[in-house]
Protein backbone atom coordinates (compact mmCIF):
# COMPACT_ATOMS: atom_id res chain seq x y z
CA UNK A 1 0.00 0.00 0.00
CA UNK A 2 1.62 3.66 -1.18
CA UNK A 3 0.53 6.44 1.00
CA UNK A 4 2.06 10.13 1.50
CA UNK A 5 2.40 12.41 4.64
CA UNK A 6 2.96 14.97 5.76
CA UNK A 7 6.64 15.52 7.83
CA UNK A 8 5.87 17.10 11.26
CA UNK A 9 7.53 14.64 13.85
CA UNK A 10 11.41 14.40 14.62
CA UNK A 11 11.20 11.05 13.46
CA UNK A 12 9.74 12.25 10.18
CA UNK A 13 12.70 14.49 9.60
CA UNK A 14 15.28 11.85 10.06
CA UNK A 15 13.33 9.43 7.84
CA UNK A 16 13.31 12.67 5.20
CA UNK A 17 17.32 13.15 5.95
CA UNK A 18 18.16 9.57 5.85
CA UNK A 19 16.60 8.59 3.08
CA UNK A 20 19.02 9.21 0.05
CA UNK A 21 21.44 6.93 2.30
CA UNK A 22 19.43 3.74 1.31
CA UNK A 23 18.70 4.85 -2.22
CA UNK A 24 22.45 5.82 -3.44
CA UNK A 25 24.53 3.82 -1.01
CA UNK A 26 25.50 1.59 -4.42
CA UNK A 27 26.03 4.86 -6.59
CA UNK A 28 30.03 5.52 -6.01
CA UNK A 29 29.46 8.89 -7.53
CA UNK A 30 26.96 10.07 -4.62
CA UNK A 31 28.35 12.96 -1.93
CA UNK A 32 26.65 12.19 0.88
CA UNK A 33 25.24 15.93 3.13
CA UNK A 34 26.30 16.62 6.67
CA UNK A 35 23.37 15.63 8.12
CA UNK A 36 23.29 18.70 10.27
CA UNK A 37 22.86 21.11 7.30
CA UNK A 38 19.76 18.83 6.07
CA UNK A 39 18.26 19.01 9.52
CA UNK A 40 18.76 22.71 9.46
CA UNK A 41 17.54 23.41 5.54
CA UNK A 42 13.49 21.72 7.04
CA UNK A 43 13.87 24.31 9.86
CA UNK A 44 12.04 27.62 9.40
CA UNK A 45 14.86 28.98 12.35
CA UNK A 46 17.61 28.13 10.86
CA UNK A 47 16.45 28.19 6.73
CA UNK A 48 15.16 32.04 5.44
CA UNK A 49 13.27 30.42 2.63
CA UNK A 50 11.02 28.77 4.69
CA UNK A 51 9.79 32.09 6.09
CA UNK A 52 8.80 34.07 3.07
CA UNK A 53 5.89 31.43 2.69
CA UNK A 54 3.72 28.45 3.26
CA UNK A 55 5.37 25.14 2.93
CA UNK A 56 5.30 21.74 3.56
CA UNK A 57 7.65 18.31 3.05
CA UNK A 58 6.19 14.78 2.59
CA UNK A 59 7.49 11.59 3.05
CA UNK A 60 6.17 8.40 0.60
CA UNK A 61 5.40 5.24 2.07
CA UNK A 62 5.29 1.50 0.80
CA UNK A 63 3.97 -1.02 3.23
CA UNK A 64 5.65 1.07 5.78
CA UNK A 65 8.98 1.93 4.48
CA UNK A 66 9.88 5.20 3.34
CA UNK A 67 10.47 5.31 -0.20
CA UNK A 68 10.19 8.46 -1.66
CA UNK A 69 10.29 12.10 -0.55
CA UNK A 70 9.75 15.75 -1.80
CA UNK A 71 9.52 20.04 -0.97
CA UNK A 72 7.57 22.37 -1.78
CA UNK A 73 6.29 25.79 -0.49
CA UNK A 74 5.99 29.65 -2.52
CA UNK A 75 8.22 32.71 -2.11
CA UNK A 76 6.16 34.82 -1.67
CA UNK A 77 9.24 37.94 -1.77
CA UNK A 78 9.91 36.25 -5.36
CA UNK A 79 6.41 36.08 -6.43
CA UNK A 80 5.59 39.90 -5.73
CA UNK A 81 8.56 41.01 -7.86
CA UNK A 82 7.54 38.66 -10.64
CA UNK A 83 4.05 39.46 -10.42
CA UNK A 84 3.17 35.55 -10.71
CA UNK A 85 1.67 33.36 -8.03
CA UNK A 86 4.27 30.68 -8.28
CA UNK A 87 5.45 27.33 -6.27
CA UNK A 88 8.64 25.43 -6.26
CA UNK A 89 9.19 21.57 -5.42
CA UNK A 90 12.60 20.91 -3.86
CA UNK A 91 14.59 17.74 -2.37
CA UNK A 92 12.65 14.81 -4.79
CA UNK A 93 14.13 11.66 -4.31
CA UNK A 94 12.06 7.94 -5.07
CA UNK A 95 12.67 4.57 -5.33
CA UNK A 96 12.96 3.86 -9.23
CA UNK A 97 8.74 3.22 -9.45
CA UNK A 98 6.96 6.24 -10.69
CA UNK A 99 3.33 5.34 -9.36
CA UNK A 100 5.81 6.78 -5.99
CA UNK A 101 6.89 9.50 -8.29
CA UNK A 102 3.66 10.44 -8.97
CA UNK A 103 1.94 10.30 -5.74
CA UNK A 104 5.14 12.86 -4.41
CA UNK A 105 3.98 15.06 -6.99
CA UNK A 106 0.54 14.95 -6.80
CA UNK A 107 1.17 15.94 -2.73
CA UNK A 108 3.15 18.72 -3.69
CA UNK A 109 1.00 19.94 -6.35
CA UNK A 110 -2.18 19.74 -4.17
CA UNK A 111 -0.77 21.48 -1.69
CA UNK A 112 0.59 24.62 -3.66
CA UNK A 113 -2.43 24.83 -5.76
CA UNK A 114 -4.63 25.21 -2.16
CA UNK A 115 -1.93 27.83 -1.51
CA UNK A 116 -3.14 29.83 -4.75
CA UNK A 117 -0.15 28.83 -6.65
CA UNK A 118 -0.78 28.41 -10.48
CA UNK A 119 2.84 28.01 -11.54
CA UNK A 120 5.20 24.96 -10.10
CA UNK A 121 8.68 25.31 -11.19
CA UNK A 122 11.82 22.74 -9.70
CA UNK A 123 13.53 21.30 -8.64
CA UNK A 124 14.30 24.64 -6.41
CA UNK A 125 17.20 25.10 -3.72
CA UNK A 126 15.12 24.21 -0.84
CA UNK A 127 17.34 27.32 0.57
CA UNK A 128 17.22 29.99 -1.96
CA UNK A 129 20.50 29.10 -3.09
CA UNK A 130 22.37 27.33 -5.18
CA UNK A 131 22.20 23.94 -4.21
CA UNK A 132 20.32 21.01 -5.41
CA UNK A 133 18.94 23.83 -7.96
CA UNK A 134 18.14 21.72 -11.39
CA UNK A 135 17.41 18.15 -12.39
CA UNK A 136 20.70 16.56 -13.24
CA UNK A 137 20.30 15.60 -17.02
CA UNK A 138 23.80 15.60 -18.56
CA UNK A 139 26.82 14.56 -16.83
CA UNK A 140 26.78 11.47 -14.47
CA UNK A 141 30.45 10.27 -14.92
CA UNK A 142 31.46 11.41 -11.60
CA UNK A 143 30.75 12.60 -8.49
CA UNK A 144 29.07 15.89 -8.24
CA UNK A 145 30.89 19.59 -7.30
CA UNK A 146 30.16 20.95 -3.56
CA UNK A 147 26.63 22.17 -4.02
CA UNK A 148 25.87 21.05 -7.23
CA UNK A 149 22.85 18.53 -7.90
CA UNK A 150 22.87 14.87 -8.12
CA UNK A 151 20.36 11.93 -9.11
CA UNK A 152 19.57 9.17 -11.02
CA UNK A 153 18.96 9.84 -14.76
CA UNK A 154 15.48 8.30 -14.51
CA UNK A 155 14.26 11.02 -12.46
CA UNK A 156 14.36 12.87 -15.91
CA UNK A 157 11.59 10.34 -16.99
CA UNK A 158 9.94 10.99 -13.79
CA UNK A 159 9.29 14.55 -13.88
CA UNK A 160 8.33 14.74 -18.20
CA UNK A 161 5.79 11.72 -17.37
CA UNK A 162 4.44 13.69 -15.12
CA UNK A 163 3.58 16.87 -17.30
CA UNK A 164 6.58 18.96 -16.24
CA UNK A 165 8.25 20.76 -18.92
CA UNK A 166 11.44 22.54 -19.72
CA UNK A 167 11.58 26.07 -18.11
CA UNK A 168 15.66 26.31 -18.74
CA UNK A 169 18.91 24.93 -18.10
CA UNK A 170 21.63 25.44 -15.84
CA UNK A 171 25.33 24.79 -18.03
CA UNK A 172 28.00 23.33 -15.46
CA UNK A 173 31.65 24.31 -17.21
CA UNK A 174 35.23 22.55 -16.56
CA UNK A 175 38.50 24.59 -16.15
CA UNK A 176 41.51 22.70 -16.70
CA UNK A 177 44.18 24.46 -15.15
CA UNK A 178 46.80 22.34 -15.78
CA UNK A 179 47.00 23.65 -19.59
CA UNK A 180 48.13 27.47 -19.90
CA UNK A 181 45.62 30.05 -19.81
CA UNK A 182 44.64 31.46 -23.39
CA UNK A 183 46.93 34.04 -24.64
CA UNK A 184 43.79 36.12 -25.47
CA UNK A 185 42.39 36.34 -22.19
CA UNK A 186 45.64 36.91 -20.60
CA UNK A 187 45.75 40.15 -23.36
CA UNK A 188 42.47 41.17 -23.12
CA UNK A 189 42.85 41.35 -19.37
CA UNK A 190 45.92 44.01 -19.63
CA UNK A 191 44.35 45.83 -21.83
CA UNK A 192 40.67 46.62 -20.52
CA UNK A 193 42.20 47.50 -17.05
CA UNK A 194 44.25 50.29 -18.70
CA UNK A 195 41.27 51.04 -21.42
CA UNK A 196 38.65 50.92 -18.11
CA UNK A 197 40.76 51.53 -15.47
CA UNK A 198 39.42 49.03 -13.01
CA UNK A 199 41.10 47.22 -10.59
CA UNK A 200 40.81 43.55 -8.99
CA UNK A 201 41.05 42.65 -5.51
CA UNK A 202 41.18 39.64 -2.98
CA UNK A 203 38.51 40.42 -0.60
CA UNK A 204 38.87 42.00 2.99
CA UNK A 205 37.42 39.84 6.00
CA UNK A 206 39.03 42.50 8.50
CA UNK A 207 36.73 44.66 6.72
CA UNK A 208 33.65 42.52 6.50
CA UNK A 209 30.61 45.42 6.53
CA UNK A 210 32.38 47.03 4.13
CA UNK A 211 32.69 43.99 1.69
CA UNK A 212 29.20 42.80 2.47
CA UNK A 213 28.00 46.12 1.45
CA UNK A 214 29.94 46.03 -1.64
CA UNK A 215 28.33 42.40 -2.60
CA UNK A 216 25.27 43.98 -2.01
CA UNK A 217 25.80 46.61 -5.04
CA UNK A 218 27.02 44.46 -6.94
CA UNK A 219 24.18 41.95 -6.82
CA UNK A 220 21.71 44.62 -6.92
CA UNK A 221 22.74 45.95 -10.20
CA UNK A 222 24.48 43.07 -11.72
CA UNK A 223 20.50 40.59 -11.93
CA UNK A 224 18.77 40.98 -14.56
CA UNK A 225 15.11 41.89 -13.84
CA UNK A 226 13.76 39.42 -16.42
CA UNK A 227 15.02 36.50 -14.72
CA UNK A 228 12.24 34.40 -13.86
CA UNK A 229 13.70 32.63 -10.79
CA UNK A 230 15.87 35.33 -9.00
CA UNK A 231 15.62 39.07 -7.56
CA UNK A 232 18.88 40.62 -5.48
CA UNK A 233 18.83 39.54 -2.01
CA UNK A 234 18.20 41.90 0.88
CA UNK A 235 21.26 42.76 2.81
CA UNK A 236 20.37 40.53 5.83
CA UNK A 237 20.20 37.76 3.53
CA UNK A 238 24.01 38.78 2.12
CA UNK A 239 24.83 38.74 5.83
CA UNK A 240 23.74 35.67 6.01
CA UNK A 241 25.26 33.60 3.59
CA UNK A 242 28.27 35.62 4.37
CA UNK A 243 28.67 33.96 7.66
CA UNK A 244 27.80 31.01 6.78
CA UNK A 245 31.01 30.99 4.01
CA UNK A 246 33.08 32.57 6.47
CA UNK A 247 34.60 29.35 8.30
CA UNK A 248 35.09 27.33 4.90
CA UNK A 249 36.03 30.70 2.46
CA UNK A 250 39.87 31.26 1.38
CA UNK A 251 39.46 35.05 1.19
CA UNK A 252 42.32 34.80 -1.74
CA UNK A 253 39.45 33.26 -4.08
CA UNK A 254 37.41 35.48 -3.22
CA UNK A 255 37.66 38.80 -5.48
CA UNK A 256 35.96 41.99 -5.96
CA UNK A 257 36.45 43.95 -8.99
CA UNK A 258 36.40 47.87 -8.85
CA UNK A 259 36.49 51.22 -10.69
CA UNK A 260 38.57 53.70 -10.76
CA UNK A 261 36.20 55.96 -8.18
CA UNK A 262 35.78 53.02 -6.02
CA UNK A 263 32.58 51.82 -7.11
CA UNK A 264 32.07 48.02 -6.91
CA UNK A 265 31.87 46.69 -10.39
CA UNK A 266 32.47 42.50 -9.60
CA UNK A 267 32.45 40.00 -7.77
CA UNK A 268 33.82 36.44 -8.03
CA UNK A 269 33.31 33.17 -5.26
CA UNK A 270 35.22 30.50 -5.40
CA UNK A 271 35.51 27.72 -2.67
CA UNK A 272 37.49 24.57 -2.68
CA UNK A 273 35.73 21.97 -3.58
CA UNK A 274 34.74 20.45 0.00
CA UNK A 275 33.04 17.06 -1.50
CA UNK A 276 36.10 16.12 -1.75
CA UNK A 277 35.84 15.57 2.16
CA UNK A 278 32.44 15.11 2.15
CA UNK A 279 32.39 11.98 0.54
CA UNK A 280 34.69 10.60 3.51
CA UNK A 281 32.02 11.72 6.53
CA UNK A 282 29.52 10.08 5.60
CA UNK A 283 27.67 12.87 6.84
CA UNK A 284 28.47 13.26 10.22
CA UNK A 285 30.74 15.90 11.75
CA UNK A 286 30.92 14.35 15.23
CA UNK A 287 32.66 12.10 17.17
CA UNK A 288 35.42 11.87 14.24
CA UNK A 289 34.45 14.12 11.29
CA UNK A 290 35.92 17.17 12.24
CA UNK A 291 39.49 15.66 12.59
CA UNK A 292 39.00 13.88 9.45
CA UNK A 293 37.94 17.26 7.84
CA UNK A 294 41.09 19.02 9.41
CA UNK A 295 43.67 16.30 8.04
CA UNK A 296 41.91 16.59 4.40
CA UNK A 297 41.11 20.06 3.41
CA UNK A 298 44.60 21.31 2.25
CA UNK A 299 44.73 17.89 -0.02
CA UNK A 300 41.86 19.71 -1.99
CA UNK A 301 42.93 20.31 -5.89
CA UNK A 302 39.73 21.12 -7.36
CA UNK A 303 38.12 24.64 -7.12
CA UNK A 304 34.34 25.45 -7.75
CA UNK A 305 33.47 28.84 -8.70
CA UNK A 306 29.48 29.56 -7.87
CA UNK A 307 29.48 33.37 -8.32
CA UNK A 308 30.76 35.51 -10.91
CA UNK A 309 28.60 38.81 -11.46
CA UNK A 310 29.23 41.92 -13.11
CA UNK A 311 27.45 45.18 -12.56
CA UNK A 312 25.51 46.18 -16.31
CA UNK A 313 27.52 49.31 -16.85
CA UNK A 314 30.84 47.25 -16.90
CA UNK A 315 29.58 44.53 -19.45
CA UNK A 316 31.71 43.79 -22.00
CA UNK A 317 34.65 45.94 -21.11
CA UNK A 318 36.65 43.02 -19.94
CA UNK A 319 35.89 42.13 -16.24
CA UNK A 320 34.35 39.54 -16.45
CA UNK A 321 37.81 37.81 -18.34
CA UNK A 322 39.69 39.77 -15.07
CA UNK A 323 37.98 37.86 -12.61
CA UNK A 324 38.71 34.37 -14.47
CA UNK A 325 42.65 35.47 -15.00
CA UNK A 326 42.83 36.65 -10.85
CA UNK A 327 40.83 33.31 -9.85
CA UNK A 328 42.79 30.87 -12.00
CA UNK A 329 46.13 32.66 -10.92
CA UNK A 330 45.02 32.43 -7.61
CA UNK A 331 43.58 28.64 -7.82
CA UNK A 332 47.60 28.06 -9.44
CA UNK A 333 49.34 29.09 -6.57
CA UNK A 334 47.57 27.16 -4.21
CA UNK A 335 48.04 24.06 -6.61
CA UNK A 336 44.28 23.74 -7.68
CA UNK A 337 44.25 21.26 -10.79
CA UNK A 338 40.85 22.18 -12.08
CA UNK A 339 37.66 23.72 -11.33
CA UNK A 340 34.12 23.58 -11.58
CA UNK A 341 31.66 26.51 -12.66
CA UNK A 342 28.03 26.04 -11.71
CA UNK A 343 25.80 27.16 -13.08
CA UNK A 344 25.17 29.51 -15.83
CA UNK A 345 21.87 29.88 -16.93
CA UNK A 346 21.45 28.62 -20.61
CA UNK A 347 19.90 32.23 -21.67
CA UNK A 348 22.82 33.91 -20.03
CA UNK A 349 24.65 34.13 -23.10
CA UNK A 350 27.36 36.69 -22.24
CA UNK A 351 28.84 34.75 -19.42
CA UNK A 352 28.01 31.57 -21.29
CA UNK A 353 30.83 33.34 -23.64
CA UNK A 354 32.87 34.32 -21.38
CA UNK A 355 33.13 31.40 -19.96
CA UNK A 356 34.20 29.78 -23.09
CA UNK A 357 36.73 32.42 -23.83
CA UNK A 358 37.93 31.81 -20.15
CA UNK A 359 38.75 28.06 -21.37
CA UNK A 360 35.28 26.43 -19.94
CA UNK A 361 33.95 23.22 -21.02
CA UNK A 362 30.28 22.44 -21.13
CA UNK A 363 30.26 19.46 -18.96
CA UNK A 364 26.98 18.91 -16.92
CA UNK A 365 23.52 20.07 -17.39
CA UNK A 366 21.15 20.39 -15.12
CA UNK A 367 17.41 21.31 -15.87
CA UNK A 368 14.47 23.28 -14.07
CA UNK A 369 11.42 22.34 -15.00
CA UNK A 370 7.90 24.00 -14.56
CA UNK A 371 4.06 22.91 -14.16
CA UNK A 372 1.10 25.11 -14.83
CA UNK A 373 -1.50 23.91 -12.59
Amino acid sequence: MLKVIPVTTARDRRAFVNLPWRLYRDDPNWVPPLKMDMRNTLSPKHNALLRLGPWCFFLALKDGEVVGRIGCGMDKRLNAAKGIDMGYITLFESIRDYEVAKALFDAAVDFLRRHGAVLVTGPQSPSNGDDYRGLLIEGFDGPPALLNSYNPPWYQEFFEKYGFEKQFDRLGFWFDLTKPMPEKLERGVAIAQRRYKFTVRPVSLKHLEREVHAIKHITDHSTPEDWPDMISPSLEEIRAEVKKLIPIVKPELVFIAEAQDGEPIGLAITLPDYNYVLRRLNGKLFPLGWLKFLLLKNKIRIGRLFALMVVESYHRKGVSAALYKYTFDAARRLGFTGGDASSIHEFNVRIYNDALGAGGKVYRRFRVYQLKI
